[in-house]
């Protein structure tokens, strides 16, 4: 049977500020406190391993907070210890959600480029003609249809680049350079399902 199964706060306090009994005082906040403290982490989107992980941090602070003086007995070591797992598990959950934005972002962006890749990589031959026919539409056209569809530019975007009056100058522009490229593809449906596939992939 456990003797010291509750230190009352003060004596955990003036262990933990002393550095006395240390390994006895941690073992009796864990035993009275992890249970509640963990099934807040547990119930909020962690695991068992996200409770123990937060758990361990919130000790650490606790114990650091204690030998700085500035935890000042204005609440219960329960409530205070209560406080700083909350606040720590949230700021986790933060963490891992613009992480987890970032991610995605990251992910998008990389199935993008996998898909394009992927295009390029099948039907070599007719990438290489579509180029080729691109290149004969002129350096304008050449420019317009790769910062739009390589590139994913926005009218406004190719404005600044290419120094053109207006983006309406712009759009108009791409639209004769689709025209153009469109009539010399009309002889071969091939080619023209394989630029289908680079525009819109």
């Amino acid at each position: 049977m456990e003797v010291n199964r509750n230190l009352p706060d003060t004596e955990l306090v003036s262990n933990l500020r002393s550095g006395q009994r240390m390994d006895e005082s941690i073992k009796a906040i864990y035993r009275s406190y992890f249970d509640s403290l963990g099934w807040y982490v547990m119930n909020n989107s962690g695991s068992r391993q996200d409770a123990e992980d937060v758990f361990q941090e919130v000790v650490v602070s606790f114990i650091d907070l204690v030998q700085k003086n500035k935890f000042r007995g204005e609440s219960t070591v329960k409530t205070f210890l209560f406080s700083l797992n909350r606040h720590t598990w949230l700021n986790e959950l933060k963490r891992r959600g613009r992480a987890m934005a970032r991610e995605e972002k990251y992910e998008r962006g990389q199935e993008r480029v996998e898909l394009d890749t992927s295009h390029l990589i099948a039907d070599r031959e007719g990438k290489a003609e579509v180029a080729r026919l691109v290149g004969e539409l002129g350096e304008t056209c050449r420019k317009i249809l790769l910062l739009f569809y390589y590139e994913n530019l926005s009218m406004k975007e190719i404005l600044e680049r290419m120094h053109y009056e207006t983006e309406q100058v712009v759009r108009n522009k791409k639209y004769k350079c689709l025209k153009q490229l469109e009539e010399r593809l009309n002889g071969n449906p091939a080619l023209k399902q394989t630029l289908k596939n680079l525009l819109h992939g």
